[in-house]
């Protein structure tokens, strides 16, 4: 965006030759080689970039969980002899 202003202001500067004078102090020298006569004769050399594409790589992975419930009868948390019995086979 600043180098298309500077590059518009270059522009009016070369078409209007008081701002021309202004830039200069006043006058324009004989041999001027600055940048508005530079754009007027069409010297300006434009340099060409070679930006690679990088392309994002995004690496999802999804494992399956596999959720496994057992009921179990007996009741830990009471004291002994309050909870039912763990195994329920006849006892001798």
């Amino acid at each position: 965006m600043l180098s298309l202003a500077m590059w518009l202001f270059l522009a009016v500067a070369e078409i209007h030759q008081p701002l021309h004078a202004w830039l200069h102090g006043g006058s324009i020298p004989d041999n001027d080689d600055c940048a508005i006569v530079a754009i007027a004769h069409g010297k300006v050399d434009s340099a060409a970039c070679d930006v690679p594409i990088v392309t994002p790589t995004a690496w999802f992975e999804a494992a399956p969980t596999i959720n496994f419930f057992a009921f179990s009868t007996a009741i830990e948390n009471l004291p002994s002899g309050r909870a039912p019995p763990a195994v329920s086979s006849p006892q001798v």
